[in-house]
Order: structure tokens, then sequence, then C-alpha cells
């Protein structure tokens, strides 16, 4: 009895699955070329091999994100996630692509030769990143030739989430370190004029003046990780509910600092949780307090604002049309 809601489900998955797969044409065409062109970066997609013994790209991006396998200790372990969140995204899409105008549209190939061109510097100068961006910008090619270029338009905004499969790596040092003074700064101002506690700032160490407690925002306490994960949020919300250009960049722009608000509030509970019970109660929320509720702190406000900013230009050209019609109405 209780199997049946989900047998229901996986049923009309499958139906939906089914009918929006036989909408598209082209298939066969769309699936050899993906193959050859997976193929090309499975074997001959890296160049680097003195740094990871693989010439393919695919082991090479898997090695990045997992730092060379202490998934713990990596920074880019998001972009394992990235193709999943591009599969919904375009799963959630599906009844809008399949009612597209769909035919094989040959100017695509250009954009197939410039992700050939990308990868070719990328594996001459041995930087796979430039080679991953090919990849991608060679795949929407595909797409665009298989289905042409309606169907580009509209999925455009799914293939932008393919930019946080790239992995960061050293690159993202000076925005740590940026991000490490920028916390660090603002915990001392809110410290000592709103919370009256006196904390010592050295570069991007914290302490008190009677040495009961010391921190240091490293780089994996900077908020790197709370940025990127509001980052993705605000690209997904605001492309999928969001029509105008304009309201999207804002989402966007908003993910910086609703990110740092967030790791402010993680880093101000460590410093207070330390104020009262020293090093080892601020260990303690450091490392995630009960059920580690405390590691989640820096997303609660990021999260929050960005629905909440949502909502709110959600509704602003709503508001815009009906003043519109209430002044046309008293002319």
């Amino acid at each position: 009895m209780e199997a049946q809601p989900t047998n229901g489900i996986l049923e009309e998955f499958r139906i939906d699955f089914l009918d929006s797969w036989q909408r598209l044409p082209n298939k066969g065409l769309f699936l050899m070329l993906l193959a050859a062109w997976l193929a090309l970066f499975q074997f001959l997609g890296n160049s680097t091999l003195g740094y990871v013994n693989t010439a393919s790209l695919f082991s090479y991006m898997v090695d990045d994100f997992s730092s060379g396998g202490h998934w713990d200790q990596a920074d880019d372990s998001y972009g394992v996630a990235v193709p999943f969140v591009v599969l919904v995204v375009f799963w959630l899409k599906r009844r809008e692509l399949t009612s597209l105008e769909l035919k094989s549209w040959s100017p695509a190939l250009i954009v197939v030769a410039l992700g050939l061109v990308l990868h070719l510097l990328g594996f001459r100068i041995q930087q796979p990143r430039i080679s991953v961006l090919g990849m991608f910008t060679g795949v929407y090619g595909l797409m665009g030739l298989a289905w042409g270029p309606k169907w580009l338009r509209a999925s455009l905004y799914p293939f932008c989430l393919f930019a946080f499969c790239v992995p960061m790596g050293s690159l993202a040092i000076p925005l740590t370190f940026r991000l490490q003074l920028l916390v660090t700064k603002l915990v001392e101002v809110v410290c000592q004029f709103g919370l009256m506690i006196d904390v010592i700032r050295e570069g991007t160490q914290l302490s008190d003046p009677t040495g009961s407690y010391h921190y240091e925002v490293a780089a994996a306490c900077s908020g790197i990780h709370s940025l990127v994960a509001t980052l993705g949020l605000a690209v997904v919300l605001s492309f999928y509910s969001l029509p105008k250009w304009g309201s999207r960049l804002l989402m966007i722009a908003a993910a910086f600092p609703l990110a740092v608000l967030g790791n402010l509030l993680r880093m101000l509970a460590i410093v207070i949780a330390a104020e009262f019970g020293g090093q080892s109660w601020g260990n303690w929320v450091h490392d995630g307090g009960p059920f580690g509720t405390f590691s989640l702190l820096p997303y609660v406000p990021a999260f929050l604002g960005l629905l909440w900013l949502e909502g709110r230009l959600r509704e602003h050209p709503q508001k815009l049309t009906a003043s519109a019609r209430f002044e046309a109405k008293a002319i």
C-alpha cells in the first residue's frame, strides 16, 4: 500500500521523460557527436601530466575537486554536484524547451569551433581550466547544431551554471585572502563598537587582550564555500523566476554581501562563545556545535536574504503594471 505513491511518481516521471525525449529531433546525431566530443577530452584532455598523471580531463577535474582524494579538505568539491543541478534545471524547463521550434542549425558549428580552439589553447599552454571551458562551450554548440538557435537562447542560463565546474585551486587565493581580511575587520568593528567586546586584530588573526582565546580566519573560514553556494543559488533563482536581466544581475550581485554577512555572523558567534567560555567554547562553536548546526550559520542569512529579494523583485513589475493601469483609468 505504501509503495503505490512512489510507483505512481516513478511512472509519471517515466511517461513525462519519454514524451519529452520523443519531442526532440536529431537525437541520434546529437548523441553521436556528443560521444565523440567527450571522447576527445577523455583521451586528449589533459596535458599537465606532471600535475595529475592522466590524459583525461575528467580525471583531472575529479582530482582537483577532491584535492587529490581528500574530499574533506577540498575547496572545489561543489563542482561535482553542478552537472546534476544543471540536469534538474533542464528538467524543470523541459516543457518550455520542447515547445520551441527545434531544427538543425549549422551556424552552431562556430560555437563548437570556439570550444575546440579553447581546448587547443588550454592543452598547448597546459591550463586545463581553459579546456574545461572549451568542453562545455562545445557541448553547448552541439545542442545548437541539433536543436537550433531558439534552444540555445532558452538553455543559456543552465549552461552558465557550468562555470562552477571550472576548478579554481590557487586562482581563488586573491579572493579568499581579501575575504579573510574583510571578515576579520568587520568582526573587530562589530565587537568593539557594537558588542563592547575588546578584540585585537593582527592581519587575519583575532584574540583578546588577556590571551584567553586566539583565532585565525584561515582561507577555509573566509567564506568562500558559502559565497559559492550563495552565488549558485542566486543564479538558479534569478534565471528561473526573474524574466529581466536587470533583476537577475541584482540578485547575483546581492550574493556577495549576503555571503559576507553570513560568515560574519558565524565568526561573531565564535568570538562571543570564546568571550564567555574561553578557547574551548569558541572551538566548540567553530567545529559546528550541537549536530553541526553552527556550520550552517553562514548560509541562513544568505539564503533567506536571496529568497526575500527574489520575492520582492518578482512582485515589483506587477506593482508597476497595476500602477500604470490605475493612471490610465484616471486619465
